[in-house]
């Protein structure tokens, strides 16, 4: 059997008399000439798609010209190069083989002409939002690095095994098709609360929509004001508390925090009519008064994260304009206020779509996690679905043990009535960041009346929160605001454990409506945004107390062990 990397002398006959073929078409077309020859220029008047095509055609030919030069045993520089970050072609025959060196660089030269045609496109913004989204879905499924035929280590790795690799990846693709989703990571290696989510407290209540856990305490002595957490309810909570080294949970139980968390429930049939309006009073509001009465605290700090934070401020609003002064200062983590322009969340949603949600569970029903978390798969195909199936279906590989991936696999259903109402106030109208156009829990809603101290975070690479729109939040909510950009995505930029020192952050610019002179005007500093967090939020804290070594109050007596059992469902 050959070597599957071994280019036969056929082939490169072929390659060269394709070569030939392409230069005599370039002499024939005038067109397609290179500059200098005495063709129309790519400033010829002739249109952007015009121009488009002659510099694809040049650096087509100029691909070819250095193809055949590298058969005649030269190696000259490559005409297109991945992005970086791109590890689709790290192998080093997408480099040294001829054909594969081939095969990469025309993928890439086609993927960039369809990406600046859409770029060129005569379209209004939301058009070509769209546009650029989907072309850039067919572009990922196209790569050569997708199909066994043209992967070099998908060959070379069936040629070793005597094709064993591509039977063992057939038995995992029916696998998957009997599971009905791709597997991203080995779901077996993790069990929560024996290691993920392994941080020690207690459940000291619950109702039909979350579970709040108290964690116990590790210094000996804790800031009077306690810490609330209110994470997404579109995913699980324990995302801040995957292991001990980067548990955000630990760190702040570590600096002298008391700290209580949301545990939202994974909503089965039976909760198929809870509102907005319940995520607001059963859960925030009812978190903020159970948390107050254990810790015997005047006020206490909040920190939402996501969907989460946007929950969370609608809470505030609704208790500010109610005159209640229960919390001290916000926290916001990688949050939406504005949804004027939600990034590419913002393809999906439209009046049609919306409407037909509202029609099939506005009104009761189940939106299923498994859909949306899908949906947040396409966001970063590279990432997540295509190394996978190249791994799991062409390789033959099981999937790695990965405890971000594990919880990312983890799905959380939503209730039809508030996703409903979430997707059209939200991302389809926009209405929360216009004051009292929404009425919630019967009182209009204004951010502005959020009067509290605000640190709020954004990273620079999210694929969900765009950095910008989450900016504008400090436009939105009163009191004095603390902007904080970190490096990094949606996720990777908030679990940025201090200890590792990695990745930098922005502050210090100059607040105004306009995002990028604010981050003109900011300083990076390396490493974790988290100390500086810890910093800000020390003086709201209160003076330091003796730590209790029981959890819960006698009004509230612990239900059961962290992490409790809401955590534990699994989305059907």
């Amino acid at each position: 059997m050959a070597s599957p990397h071994k280019v036969p002398d056929e082939y490169i006959q072929g390659f060269i008399k394709s070569g030939q073929s392409l230069w005599q078409a370039m002499m024939l077309n005038p067109a397609a000439q290179v500059p200098g020859s005495g063709a129309p220029s790519a400033q010829s008047g002739a249109g952007p798609f015009a121009d488009l095509q002659l510099n694809y055609f040049q650096q087509q030919f100029a691909l070819w010209t250095r193809m055949i030069a590298n058969l005649a045993g030269q190696l000259p520089d490559a005409v297109v190069a991945p992005e970086r970050g791109d590890r689709r072609f790290s192998a080093v025959e997408w480099r040294d083989n001829p054909a594969y060196s081939l095969l990469k660089q025309s993928y890439l030269l086609n993927a960039r002409l369809a990406g600046d045609m859409v770029e060129a496109a005569a379209l209004d913004e939301p058009t070509k939002q769209r546009l650029r989204f989907y072309t850039r879905q067919f572009i990922d499924s196209m790569s050569p690095a997708n199909f066994a035929a043209t992967n070099p280590e998908v060959m070379q790795l069936a040629f070793e095994t005597r094709g064993e690799s591509l039977q063992a990846g057939l038995k995992n693709l029916l696998a998957d098709m009997r599971k009905g989703g791709l597997s991203i990571t080995d779901e077996t290696a993790f069990e929560i609360g024996k290691n993920v989510a392994v941080s020690e407290g207690s459940v000291v209540f619950e109702n039909a929509l979350f579970q709040l856990i108290q964690y116990a305490p590790l210094t000996e002595r804790v800031a009077t004001r306690p810490l609330l957490i209110v994470p997404p309810s579109i995913n699980k909570f324990y995302i801040l508390d995957l292991q001990p080294e980067n548990s955000f949970v630990r760190f702040a139980v570590e600096q002298g925090h008391t700290l209580f968390l949301v545990s939202w429930r994974n909503p089965d049939a039976t909760c198929g009519h809870i509102t907005w309006d319940d995520y607001l009073s059963q859960g925030v509001m009812k978190a903020i008064e159970v948390a107050l009465a254990i810790s015997g605290a005047d006020k206490l700090n909040a920190l939402g994260w996501c969907v989460g934070g946007t929950i969370l401020s609608c809470a505030l609003a609704v208790l500010r304009a109610r005159a209640d002064t229960s919390v001290a200062s916000l926290t916001l983590l990688t949050t939406m206020l504005d949804f004027q322009d939600p990034g590419d969340l913002g393809v999906f949603i439209d009046e049609q779509g919306v409407a037909s949600r509202e029609q099939a569970i506005g009104q009761g029903g189940i939106y299923p996690g498994a859909e949306l978390g899908f949906v947040f798969q396409t966001l970063r195909a590279n990432d997540l679905i295509w190394p996978n199936v190249i791994n799991h279906y062409l390789k033959g590989k099981s999937p790695e043990a990965f405890d971000l991936l594990y919880w990312n696999a983890d799905s959380t259903n939503l209730p039809g009535p508030m996703y409903a109402w979430y997707l059209r106030n939200m991302y389809l109208e926009n209405n929360l960041c216009v004051a009292d156009r929404l009425t919630m829990c019967g009182t209009p809603v204004d951010l502005g009346r959020i009067d509290l101290p605000s640190y709020v975070l954004a990273t620079q690479d999210d694929h969900i929160v765009p950095w910008k729109s989450a900016y504008r939040t400090t436009q939105l909510v009163g009191g004095k605001t603390q902007f904080v950009l970190g490096a990094s995505g949606h996720i990777a930029g908030v679990i940025n454990p201090a200890s590792k020192n990695k990745r930098r952050y922005w502050t210090g610019g100059t607040l105004g409506d306009d995002a990028d002179q604010w981050l003109a005007s900011a300083e990076a500093t390396p490493g974790s945004w988290w100390p500086h967090w810890i910093k800000w939020l020390a003086p709201k804290a209160g003076k330091p107390v003796d730590a209790r070594s029981q959890l819960g109050s006698k009004k509230y007596a612990v239900i059961e062990a962290a992490p409790g059992r809401y955590v534990k469902v699994r989305a059907e």
